[in-house]
């Protein structure tokens, strides 16, 4: 069974990228545009974690974090946010809104399939890369 991640970021070009990492390490995503987009996704479908992007137009990834948490459905899920700021306000922002980690862009392939592996608790020791 593959993992589901949904990614949540309006940057088409980062959106792409994440996504084709995590294809890479043998995850399915989800791809969302916008924190308006995920939600209406997630009527319909709930991923096993997510990753959001910070600065979005309309509703932010720190108010997206919170909806997700304040939903019994997705409340126990991970959240990895991924972002541009990593100043540390902004980084305890993602924190307080229930984030469980907070990365800084750009990430590495590597360092983002250990961190989502870690998250779901899967097997880190010696798989593919």
């Amino acid at each position: 069974m593959k993992h589901r991640i949904m990614v949540v970021d309006d940057e088409v070009g980062a959106l792409t990228l994440i996504a084709i990492m995590l294809e890479r390490g043998g995850f399915e995503v989800i791809k969302a545009s916008n924190a308006y987009d995920a939600l209406n996704q997630l009527q319909d479908i709930t991923p096993h974690m997510f990753i959001l992007d910070v600065m979005m137009p309309g509703m932010d990834g720190i108010e997206l974090c919170r909806r997700i948490r304040a939903d019994s459905k997705t409340r126990e899920l991970p959240i990895l946010i991924l972002s541009a700021r990593g100043d540390p306000e902004s980084v305890e922002q993602g924190m307080n809104a229930g984030a469980d980690d907070y990365l800084q862009k750009p990430i590495l392939h590597h360092d983002l399939i250990t961190k989502v592996r870690e998250m779901l608790n899967l097997d880190t020791g010696g798989g593919q890369d």
